[in-house]
C-alpha cells in the first residue's frame, strides 16, 4: 500500500500507520471485516445470535452520550438514530476530528465519560 492511498483514506489515518499496513495480520483483519460489513464474507458462528439480536434494532435503555465529528456530514447531528435511545440521552458533535475520538480530542471525550457517567446517578 502506498503512501499516497494511505494519505487519501481519510483523515486522521497518517503514513505513520504504514508498516502496520504492510503487516499481513493487520489488513486481512481490516478487509475481512469490510467484506463482511457488505456481506460478503461470513462472521464467526459464535457471534451469530448476537448478531440476530442486534440487526432487530432493540431500544437501548441505558444512559447514553453519542458522539459524531463534523466530518460525518448529514449524518452528524445524530437524528438518525436518537429514537434507538429510551434512557437519559444526549447527542454531541465535536469538530475537527475523525473516527478516533479519544486520541484525538481526548478532553471532550474524557467529559463525556464522566458526564454519562453522572446520567444514573
Amino acid at each position: 500500500m502506498s503512501p499516497n492511498i494511505l494519505r487519501s483514506a481519510g483523515r486522521g489515518f497518517t503514513t505513520g500507520l504504514l508498516p502496520v499496513c504492510q503487516q499481513p495480520g493487520p489488513l486481512s483483519i481490516v478487509i475481512h471485516n469490510y467484506r463482511w460489513r457488505l456481506s460478503l464474507a461470513k462472521g464467526e458462528p459464535q457471534y451469530d445470535p448476537l448478531e440476530q439480536k442486534l440487526s432487530e434494532g432493540p431500544i437501548i435503555t441505558v444512559p447514553t452520550i453519542t458522539i459524531a465529528s463534523d466530518f460525518d456530514g448529514p449524518a452528524a447531528d445524530g437524528k438518525a438514530y436518537a429514537t434507538k435511545f429510551s434512557g437519559k440521552y444526549s447527542h454531541r458533535i465535536f469538530r475537527g476530528i475523525g473516527h478516533n475520538v479519544p486520541q484525538e480530542a481526548p478532553e471532550a471525550f474524557a467529559k463525556a465519560v464522566v458526564d454519562v457517567a453522572g446520567y444514573s446517578g
